[in-house]
């Protein structure tokens, strides 16, 4: 094999197209690179990028490059955008309606997603700048805010832009493992209640009696049991396998939200006494269940990178954004409708107990479960390869293996500790996706252009779409973090009995 160029700071590493190893495989060479600081990919990017173009995006000083010989294709970048969206924050949306209320929760929704889907926008548009403007074939999110920082007029922001990348390589490890976190607690709910009404389960999801709930042992330990699978999905390295799993979860998931809205569309109740808009007091956490449902921003760049023809990405990025937006209200505002008040922290716990729906349950979680590998995806690539880069070669396979095995142990500790679906949503929420949602990408946007001359209106709504994150990020944890406070007698028992 010839020897790979020595990748520039903050690139990807480059080879002849003909020493592109396997795309099966973890590339042993480029975990070792001292200077890798791509977390995007596990797979060497094929040489060669024309000096210009134009992209998906329409910006005139876009850096168009040729893609990846064995890159995802459009469908595949779709899944994965998708799946990356589509999990326990639509889920818990129905909840984080009855705190907003019947009609503020839903227009905050779409104002939210919106919001969210162009500050995806800007991050793509920031990043391809910087490729032109460096002649670089990728740069990522902490990337792009380096060089952002190092165009400000400031000198103190220039001479620290590095804080940049540590600044968004922090958040989105945090973000990311929070998921993870979230994905442990969902997946103990779930099972727990099915295996608590295993003995009451009937075939006739008709009847309407109360379910009387089988002890059985406490979610925590269902999250310990879950843990050995949960490490040896992650071993597994590379974003084409994972789509094969992708599919499969995505299909799992599509079955099980069909069932779901078929039940929750008939027998509506008069909505006539749910609240057009609920309490001030619980809007915060709406905002960061929200937040963490539209957070999807961390696999937008990684995502982009490893197409085969990345001119599609913008199109995809729309078309799949644009699905999940009307999924999210859709499914939050019937949820929300048909359950009122009682509606719990994931609306898979309000379905009865029948084996149709103890199999959605099972389907869904199944689709969390994989869904798990694809979110571990990004904070992995961050910590793991600059680790394995100081042990020997012979070693570096085994100390891979064991980052991932503590990482994966990590949010399993944590999820133990906060075994409360809900609260930690918000937290998860508020806390970090914030940021990297609502927070960075307007900042960056002004630190990268503002040189060149930007209109005052455009100045102005990155101002307001930060400070609204801001604000969502204090007021959000705060709140989230007096609920994760209160009595445990206050909080809904997710497999408590129900009435159907």
């Amino acid at each position: 094999m010839a020897d790979p160029k020595e990748p520039a700071k903050g690139g990807v590493e480059l080879s002849t197209p003909n020493a592109a190893p396997s795309t099966g495989t973890m590339s042993t060479r480029r975990l070792r690179s001292e200077d890798y600081n791509d977390y995007s990919s596990t797979d060497v990017t094929p040489e060669g990028s024309p000096p210009g173009g134009i992209n998906g995006f329409a910006h005139p000083e876009s850096y168009q490059r040729f893609g990846e010989t064995n890159g995802t294709t459009w469908y595949q970048t779709l899944i994965h955008l998708l799946k990356g969206n589509v999990g326990t924050g639509l889920l818990g949306l129905p909840l984080a309606v009855k705190n907003a209320g019947i009609l503020l929760g839903p227009l905050s929704l779409l104002v939210m997603g919106v919001v969210a889907v162009h500050c995806m926008g800007i991050l793509v548009k920031c990043a391809h700048h910087f490729c032109y403007r460096f002649q670089k074939q990728f740069v990522d999110y902490g990337g792009a805010m380096m060089y952002g920082l190092e165009s400000t007029p400031s000198a103190w922001l220039r001479t620290h832009a590095i804080w940049g990348r540590r600044l968004v390589g922090l958040f989105l490890i945090v973000t990311q493992l929070g998921f993870c976190c979230v994905y442990f607690v969902f997946l103990a709910d779930n099972l727990k209640q099915v295996i608590s009404a295993a003995n009451g389960t009937t075939n006739d999801c008709s009847l309407n009696k109360t379910v009387a709930m089988t002890p059985t042992m406490d979610s925590r330990l269902y999250m310990l049991s879950l843990l050995p699978f949960v490490v040896l999905l992650t071993f597994i390295q590379n974003l084409k396998v994972l789509s094969i799993f992708s599919m499969l979860a995505n299909v799992a998931m599509l079955g099980s939200l069909v069932v779901i809205y078929q039940y929750i569309v008939r027998d509506i109740p008069d909505p006539s006494g749910l609240p057009l808009a609920a309490a001030w007091k619980t809007y915060p956490l709406f905002f960061g269940t929200a937040i963490f449902a539209f957070e999807g921003i961390g696999v937008v760049l990684p995502l982009e990178n490893k197409m085969k023809n990345p001119r599609q990405f913008p199109v995809i990025l729309y078309v799949g954004m644009t699905i999940v937006t009307i999924l999210y209200i859709s499914l939050s505002v019937l949820g929300y409708l048909r359950f009122g008040a009682d509606i719990q922290a994931s609306i898979t716990l309000n379905l009865p107990n029948c084996w149709l729906y103890q199999a959605v349950k099972l389907l869904f979680s199944f689709g969390i479960f994989i869904t798990y590998a694809v979110q571990f995806y990004v904070p992995a690539e961050i910590i793991i390869p600059p680790l394995v880069a100081r042990v020997s070669e012979r070693w570096g396979w085994l100390v891979n293996l064991l980052l991932r095995v503590a990482l994966v142990g990590v949010t399993c500790v944590l999820a133990i500790l906060i075994p409360r679906l809900d609260i930690v949503i918000s937290l998860v929420g508020s806390v970090s996706s914030s940021a990297l949602a609502l927070i960075f990408p307007p900042l960056l946007e002004i630190a990268t252009y503002y040189s060149e001359g930007m209109h005052p209106l455009v100045i102005t709504k990155d101002i307001i779409i930060s400070l609204f994150g801001f604000v969502g990020f204090v007021v959000g944890t705060y709140e989230a973090l007096v609920e994760l406070a209160a009595p445990a007698a206050t909080v809904v028992n997710a497999t408590s009995a129900m009435v159907q």
